[in-house]
C-alpha cells in the first residue's frame, strides 16, 4: 500500500490552484469536471501520481466555503530554507499563520501558512528535522 492522496474541498477552485502551484511551487497534475455530479477535481503535487502522493482539489459547483471543524490537522512540506520559503509566500500576500521558529518541545523548524480556505499548512525546515514536528 501507499498514500495516493488527501482530498480538499474548496470553495474556489482557481483560487487554490493558484495557491498550490504558484505559491507552493506544485504543478498541476489533472483536472476533470463531472456535470452529472456538478464537481471538479484538480490534482496538484510535486510529482507524477505514478509514484508521489499528491492533494485533490475538490470543488462542489455552488458551494464557497466550508466549515472546517476541529478534527482537521494540517499538511506537511519539508523546505530547505524555511525563512527564504516564508517571506516569498507572505511576499505573494498569503497569511503566515505561526512564523518561522522552533516548535515548543524540541528543535525542529517550522512555520504554518493557510490556504485560501482556511487549511493549514506545515512547513518543516529539513535541514533541522530531529524527529516528528508537533502534529
Amino acid at each position: 500500500m501507499r498514500l495516493l492522496h488527501t482530498m480538499l474541498r474548496v470553495g474556489d477552485l482557481d483560487r487554490s490552484i493558484q495557491f498550490y502551484c504558484d505559491v507552493l511551487g506544485m504543478k498541476l497534475l489533472r483536472k476533470k469536471d463531472y456535470p452529472g455530479g456538478k464537481f471538479t477535481l484538480a490534482f496538484v503535487g510535486y510529482g507524477d501520481e505514478s509514484d508521489h502522493s499528491v492533494i485533490e482539489l475538490t470543488h462542489n459547483w455552488g458551494v464557497e466555503s466550508y466549515d472546517l471543524g476541529d478534527a482537521y490537522g494540517h499538511i506537511a512540506l519539508g523546505v530547505d530554507d524555511i525563512y527564504t520559503t516564508c517571506n516569498a509566500i507572505a511576499e505573494q500576500g498569503c497569511k503566515i499563520s505561526r512564523p518561522p521558529g522552533p516548535m515548543k518541545h524540541g528543535k525542529t523548524v517550522i512555520a504554518f501558512v493557510e490556504d485560501p480556505d482556511g487549511y493549514k499548512v506545515e512547513l518543516i525546515e529539513l535541514s533541522s528535522r530531529s524527529g516528528n514536528s508537533n502534529s
